[in-house]
């Protein structure tokens, strides 16, 4: 019996055949920006993208223009029967039906909204993607094209719009391509053309063009930037600008709950799991609980991975050694006590041998380190997370425990040394920090989320688990996606301590990549 449901699906076209036919010609890519031969087949694969994406929003629109004839069709005939109810229902074929669409009808409404019609553009996307360019090609190009503006001194504006000589197709960059090009020349140490082009994109910004690139993250890394070339009033005028926009950082509305960019689809990517690290000895029969927080960087939670009694024992071991809170100096490598704060990007430190600021990040907390030699618990500890991440301890930093009052805050800051910042970690002499280990030792009553900005991500505290990432790619290049805070706490107490693992030792642990992004 037909329903009003009743309908033929319809198919997506299959387009496997024809991409990999014509897509043969690329599966030996290799630095796709180094030639306008090979660049013109994606031209090509592109267009079968956009095709195929038409299809899937001709496949939502069906749908959605059957869901909404069949609201339209209810909204009317509940208006007539709730006028007079029983008498609507007094009709026994009104009372047959009503039952009919409560029990089957709404059903079948159910599996139309369920129902994926993203089958077809998905798989057609993911036999495209494994030709796509690389991250490196995406760099190349970039690079490319400030060569050449050096090499025939072009200024930002004549590039953005296009206007270049002898050129038929002009092409108008918008903020978001004048940010990403600003964006590459920053990791690549460049100050110069990331002033240049954040420029460009603060200019069209200013001349209303809309972007989701926001000014205050544009001033953001301008006023670094200027800074870095030795240009201290410039880059101050940036600041107060910065500040003047915007006085609350993105990482705020994180903190609040706000603004966090987990897409239902991804949400659904992340799971749940009982884990022994390739069966390691203490874990092949007492698995412990890990759950996927975050997918781009990854970051995984451990559940139930420190008991009460060991939490007890740390801050026990910590009160008597707590002390104002420490950063990295980016310039010499030595920790030191953060005084104060003049900008956004970076705070400032008191160095007490110069008696000179140096950029650091802003901290307001409390903070000791911890050895076995304190407690035999803290090696038990350690070797629980050398068990559980598979990495070598013993160039690991000593555990440092945290707490944070009211108030108690850390700024967004990169735990690992930037290119920017050679003696980074430099008195340790065991490289880099490849990973970080942070425990929960507390629950805290509102606040004090660890977020991650730039890719709108928020970690909440939970007493007795431990989350964990990786700062460097496996190439031992930083992930500047892993920028984090530690929220302000709102109300309650927290307590963490975090392990931050080097890279010295780890080169049977964890191979290294051939590319910039592996």
């Amino acid at each position: 019996m037909k329903t009003f449901f009743s309908f033929s699906r319809m198919e997506l076209p299959c387009w496997g055949f024809l991409l990999m036919s014509c897509l043969q010609s690329l599966s030996a890519h290799n630095d796709f920006f180094t030639s306008i031969g090979q660049m013109t087949d994606l031209l090509y694969t592109e267009k079968d993208l956009v095709t195929s994406l038409k299809d899937y929003i001709r496949a939502e629109e069906n749908k959605l223009e059957q869901v909404k004839r069949w609201a339209d069709k209810l909204d009317l005939l509940t208006a007539t029967a709730t006028k007079d109810p029983e008498g609507f229902l007094g009709h026994p074929v009104n009372a047959f039906k009503l039952m009919k669409r409560l029990n089957t009808e709404w059903s079948d409404l159910e599996s139309l909204v369920l129902r994926d019609t993203t089958d077809g553009f998905i798989s057609n996307l993911t036999i495209q993607r494994q030709y796509f360019p690389t991250d490196e090609d995406q760099t190349g190009a970039a690079k490319a094209l400030l060569r050449l503006q050096d090499t025939y001194r072009l200024d930002t504006n004549t590039i953005s719009i296009g206007d270049l000589p002898g050129v038929k197709h002009k092409s108008l960059m918008t903020v978001e391509d004048c940010y990403e090009l600003g964006k590459i020349a920053y990791t690549d140490v460049d100050y110069y053309h990331t002033e240049l082009w954040m420029v460009q994109a603060l200019k069209q910004l200013d001349e209303g063009e809309e972007s989701p690139i926001d000014k205050v993250t544009v001033l953001d890394y301008l006023s670094y930037a200027i800074y870095q070339q030795g240009e201290i009033e410039r880059a101050l005028e940036f600041t107060k600008r910065l500040l003047e926009l915007e006085p609350e950082k993105k990482y705020e509305m994180l903190c609040r709950g706000e603004g966090i960019k987990m897409t239902p689809r991804r949400q659904s990517r992340l799971f749940c799991r009982y884990f022994d690290n390739n069966r390691s000895p203490h874990y092949v029969l007492a698995p412990v609980k890990q759950q996927d927080e975050w997918d781009r960087p990854y970051i995984v939670r451990y559940l139930d991975i420190i008991s009460d009694a060991e939490m007890e024992k740390v801050k026990q071991l910590a009160k008597p050694r707590l002390r104002r809170a420490t950063i990295s100096n980016p310039i010499t490598g030595v920790l030191e006590t953060a005084s104060y704060r003049i900008s956004k990007r970076r705070a400032t430190v008191h160095d007490p041998q110069t008696g000179k600021l140096t950029t650091a990040q802003y901290r307001v907390s409390k903070s000791a380190w911890l050895t076995g030699y304190d407690d035999p618990m803290i090696d038990t500890i350690n070797q629980r997370i050398e068990d559980l991440t598979g990495l070598e301890m013993d160039t690991a930093e000593e555990l440092q425990v945290a707490n944070y009052g009211v108030g108690g805050q850390y700024e967004p800051h990169f735990d690992f040394g930037r290119k920017d910042e050679p003696d980074a970690f430099k008195e340790l002499g065991t490289g880099n920090r490849i990973a970080t280990w942070l425990f929960y030792m507390s629950d805290v009553s509102a606040g004090g989320a660890t977020v991650f900005p730039d890719v709108g991500a928020a970690v909440w505290p939970m007493k007795g688990t431990a989350v964990f990432w990786y700062n460097l790619f496996p190439s031992g290049e930083g992930d500047y996606s892993t920028r984090h805070a530690a929220c302000p706490v709102l109300v309650g107490n927290k307590w963490v301590s975090n392990k931050w693992i080097h890279e010295r030792g780890q080169e049977w642990r964890r191979p290294c990549g051939l590319s910039e992004a592996d």
